[in-house]
């Protein structure tokens, strides 16, 4: 793999870096979240607040993003803590904020990885058979359980076997980031996107030529299907709750505020690109969601299921729809256990896709910090966070995983996105901001956007928070609620969450201690960091 004169790896062209980026936005989100979500959110009138999200959070936070982080690798940093720095040189303390973009990837990770090896377990499962007794939600649904380990019963008698392609799923992640930015995740992304691809594509044909499968209920079609995702239900924009639905969804499907997207850029010279590719990168997302993700769950579940039971199934969240109801509806084609494998393999490759990049910014900030080589620091890595899965294998159904999603796949997004947005806007400037964006351009951004990023984004994302805040902030930090639910904690599950949340704490403790120790012993070096 050649690098440049610095020693750093680049990426070995344009082509390389958009599809990696685009390969960590898609993900599970973009085939069963953004279905659900609009489902739920009035249609088709939740296309409204999610384009005005998109334009007005989702592309500038892109911008943002590649910006700083392309600026960072010129002084060769490729993390939070010391891109952050060089922004706001003055600040002593504007580094450990920075820890929110390593710590979030890092918390996504350990959890992701597991939820991932579940997709490379269905795949096999569809194509030997497996779960091809259930033939209805409630046995497909004990079938999944006993797959987690939550329940003993006579398909799996404990978590053994997804425990076996755990062990596959985390070696592969860890192998593929020893293997470098050319050689593992570049090669990775163009072969994986491609296979994605083709395989949503395959899988979209077939739904939208299944019509009407039951003669006897002629309503229950695939076009009717369409028209109950799209269809849009105005009186849905005025409920608040449509438009946080709106942002949270860009938020989870461009990978936009996980400080993925900045490390990636740290990895591009100075002249390269970012605007274009930004808008481009985000683009070829927007159309594996909307396009092919709009296009195969709700549709399928519609012609087999009804209006009524499609509402309940969306109703139930995202893995009920892919682990539950897919492989019911792939059951009743011809020819469906290949079409369920290539539902379930999809789905892994697209969570491989974004893992990978979960695991970036830490080992970044090894190389860079600790001087250590790639696959010293990838192997250290993954040694600790390997470890920590066990927290999410062991304790899933003691809600660890939803612990872990909320405060660092929801609740550190949306304040590291706050930050860096304040960060490039406000302190480094928008006149420099602007000119650095524009540094090796092959388009113009409009001028509107100087204002946008500079007021819009932040002030959304203020909301955002503050809303949050607003409604379920002390009733979330008290445990009295689960995390982005409207329930309380089962009995016996507090003493749980509490252990998962000193837990988050500690891990945040010893990357900020990290972090002091390394600016402690440095020397200025490049711009000043």
């Amino acid at each position: 793999m050649s690098e440049n004169p610095s020693g750093r790896e680049r990426w070995s062209g344009r082509l390389g870096v958009i599809l990696a980026v685009a390969g960590s936005a898609i993900g599970l989100g973009n085939f069963l979240r953004f279905p659900v979500q609009a489902a739920n959110n009035g249609g088709g009138a939740f296309m409204i607040p999610y384009f005005i999200a998109f334009f007005l959070l989702g592309l500038p936070l892109m911008w943002i993003e590649w910006t700083i982080g392309r600026f960072g690798g010129g002084f060769e940093r490729s993390t939070a803590p010391g891109i952050f720095q060089g922004l706001w040189q003055k600040s002593r303390f504007i580094k450990y904020f920075g820890v929110i973009g390593i710590f979030g990837p890092t918390v996504i990770f350990i959890y992701y990885t597991y939820i991932e090896s579940w997709l490379l377990g269905y795949s096999l499962f569809a194509l030997t058979g497996r779960y091809a007794t259930c033939t209805d939600q409630a046995s497909m649904a004990s079938f999944l359980a006993a797959y987690q380990g939550l329940v003993r019963n006579e398909y799996f008698d404990g978590v053994g076997t997804a425990y076996l392609f755990f062990l596959i799923t985390f070696a592969l992640n860890i192998l593929v980031v020893c293997f470098g930015i050319r050689a593992g995740i570049e090669r990775v992304c163009r072969i994986g996107l491609v296979v994605l691809f083709l395989f949503a594509v395959m899988i979209m044909v077939r739904v939208l030529t299944l019509g009407a499968p039951d003669p006897q209920k002629p309503d229950w079609n695939v076009i009717n299907g369409l028209g109950f995702l799209w269809n849009p239900n105005w009186s849905q924009l005025t409920r608040a709750q449509v438009w946080l639905a709106a942002a949270g969804q860009i938020f989870f499907t461009l990978s936009a505020g996980f400080g993925v997207i900045l490390t990636y850029a740290s990895f591009l010279s100075k002249q390269d690109d970012v605007a274009l590719s930004g808008l481009t990168a985000a683009a070829t997302n927007e159309l594996a969601e909307v396009v092919l993700g709009g296009s195969i769950v709700i549709p399928a579940a519609f012609a087999f299921f009804g209006p009524q039971g499609t509402t309940e199934l969306a109703k139930g969240g995202a893995f009920n729809l892919g682990f539950v109801t897919m492989p019911l509806v792939l059951q009743k084609v011809p020819l469906g256990q290949y079409f369920a494998f290539a539902w379930f393999f999809l789905l892994f490759v697209a969570g491989v896709t974004s893992s990978i990049s979960l695991a970036m910014p830490a080992v970044a900030f090894l190389q860079d910090e600790f001087n250590l080589d790639r696959k010293t620091a990838s192997i250290l890595f993954g040694v600790v966070t390997f470890n920590l899965c066990h927290v999410v294998i062991l304790l899933n159904g003691q809600g660890a995983l939803d612990e872990m999603d909320f405060w660092g796949g929801t609740f550190c997004v949306v304040v590291f996105a706050l930050i860096e947005t304040i960060l490039f806007a406000w302190v480094f400037g928008m006149d420099k901001a602007w000119t650095e964006l524009h540094t090796g351009s092959d388009i113009t951004i409009p001028g509107i956007y100087r204002f946008i990023i500079k007021y819009i984004t932040p002030s959304f994302l203020i909301f955002i928070l503050g809303y949050w805040i607003w409604q379920e902030g002390l009733p979330t930090l008290l445990l009295k609620r689960m995390p982005a639910k409207a329930a309380p904690y089962p009995p016996g599950q507090i003493a749980y969450a509490l252990s998962v949340r000193l837990l988050l704490v500690d891990m945040f403790a010893v990357l900020a201690f990290l972090v002091w120790l390394v600016w402690r012993k440095r020397q200025p070096r490049g711009c000043g960091v």
